[in-house]
């Protein structure tokens, strides 16, 4: 059974109002909705597709979707019920940036929903105004890109000023732009082989014959970048724990980490598990893996996954990593601090964080990113090795908070990061991804090693 254009826009509908209304996360509750559809059998691959592009695209495009129905409305749209603006956004969304969609379908679905969710005055409405922007769109100006660099990039490629700002700042605009289209691309999926259960071939020829279309990942021997796929939880290769999803800058972590069968090794802030059951792998299922994090109900989560893989090495600890220090000194020959961060060089995958995030958590994470790193070190042994990561792209959070560390801790040296890059080598003693010139998640990595 397939499910009808105007059913998947108010599916759409339903998620974008509990994003706008409940803070829900835009993954999680697009995924949510998604699999209570298809346990009922009423979506396609195609029904999927239009939803999640429906979703994602208006969250995405939410301020600068606000400031074009400005241009069309007499009242401020703050004055509009929430469920009636979504509708419009949602209308919008279409009319302006999904070209295979004809303005009547977009204009009169609206007015469908409206129905539903409204009265005959605000059917009135949404009929008045997007008919308007439809007949009208010249409307809509853009900032002069010259004159005004930052206003006209963060509402042509919907991303809050203050972060636009910063990146025109350090990279200048045309870079910037790149970056900001890119961070409005769909990401393929990204996963990573279990190497303690199947090869990287074999994983390829069996997701082939699931139907997905992939190639192998030219960042990490485990890799694979599949750009078509059936639902995932419909994949028996995934509920045999062939594969893990994880993206490939994350791959490349465990790898600069270099953990060796035998060893004990610490990954702080670890759940839900993507590196710890890389680094677990990497050890061919030998040694110990500690995962540590202060909700047990993440690391609930990277047990499961440390089973389905069928990984025994991993223990989990629920401990503010903050403490590791004092449970731990000097006993891991091996120490990962993935910080917890802002999360600005995953703006793609998280289509929403955009507008979640403000400058002022650039002031407040580097303190505890400066207490986790300094807590962590104190547990690695003499010789060993010492990781921080973060998929940012901030210097607040990654080249600052290494270099603070450093001056504070001269038992402590900085290495040559990029070396150990499993794929091409970098001579870069601190690794900084970019998604527009590398082609993945943005992500800081540095490698240092205690020697005494």
């Amino acid at each position: 059974m397939t499910t009808k254009k105007n059913d998947a826009r108010e599916i759409a509908l339903k998620v974008i109002n509990d994003i706008e209304t409940n803070g829900a996360y835009a993954n999680i509750a697009l995924n949510r909705e998604i699999n209570r559809q298809l346990s009922q059998g009423q979506l396609s691959d195609q029904d999927r597709r239009f939803i999640t592009e429906l979703v994602y695209g208006t969250v995405k495009a939410g301020a600068t979707l606000d400031w074009m129905l400005s241009s069309y409305l007499s009242r401020p749209l703050t004055k509009v019920a929430p469920v009636i603006r979504n509708i419009l956004r949602l209308g919008m969304y279409q009319l302006f940036f999904l070209e295979k969609v004809p303005a009547s379908a977009a204009c009169n679905q609206a007015v469908e929903l409206t129905k539903k969710y409204g009265h005959a005055g605000t059917v009135k409405f949404v009929n008045g105004v997007l008919r308007n922007a439809a007949r009208s769109p010249e409307k809509i100006v853009y900032p002069d890109p010259d004159k005004q660099p930052v206003q006209y990039l963060a509402l042509k490629y919907f991303h809050p000023e203050w972060l636009i700002t910063r990146w025109v700042a350090r990279l200048g605009a045309a870079a910037c732009q790149e970056l900001c289209q890119l961070n409005n691309t769909t990401p393929p999926l990204s996963i990573r082989t279990n190497t303690v259960k199947t090869s990287r071939p074999e994983l390829l020829q069996r997701l082939t014959d699931e139907g997905v279309t992939c190639e192998l990942s030219d960042w990490a021997p485990e890799g694979i970048i599949c750009y078509g796929h059936p639902g995932l939880n419909t994949l028996a290769s995934l509920r045999a724990g062939l594969f893990q999803v994880q993206d490939e800058s994350s791959m490349v972590v465990a790898h600069i980490l270099d953990p060796q069968p035998g060893e004990f090794i610490i990954d702080a802030c670890g759940a839900p598990g993507g590196k710890t059951t890389h680094i677990a792998a990497l050890m061919n299922n030998t040694g110990k893996v500690l995962s540590t994090d202060i909700y047990e109900h993440k690391l609930a989560l990277t047990r499961e996954n440390a089973s389905r893989l069928g990984l025994t090495n991993i223990e989990t600890r629920a401990l503010d990593a903050v403490n590791l220090d004092s449970m731990y000194p000097l006993k891991a020959d091996r120490v990962l601090v993935d910080a917890p961060c802002s999360g600005l060089g995953v703006l793609r995958r998280k289509p929403d964080s955009r507008w979640r995030k403000t400058e002022d958590i650039l002031q407040d994470l580097p303190r505890l990113q400066s207490a986790i790193l300094a807590s962590a070190a104190r547990c690695v042994k003499p010789g060993g090795v010492l990781v921080y990561s973060t998929c940012t792209t901030e210097p607040e959070e990654n080249q600052d908070i290494v270099q603070a560390f450093l001056q504070v801790q001269p038992q402590f040296s900085l290495e040559t990061t990029g070396q150990y890059l499993p794929g091409k080598k970098r001579p870069a003693t601190m690794l900084q991804l970019w998604p527009h010139t590398d082609g993945v998640d943005g992500f800081f990595i540095a490698r240092m090693r205690r020697q005494n």
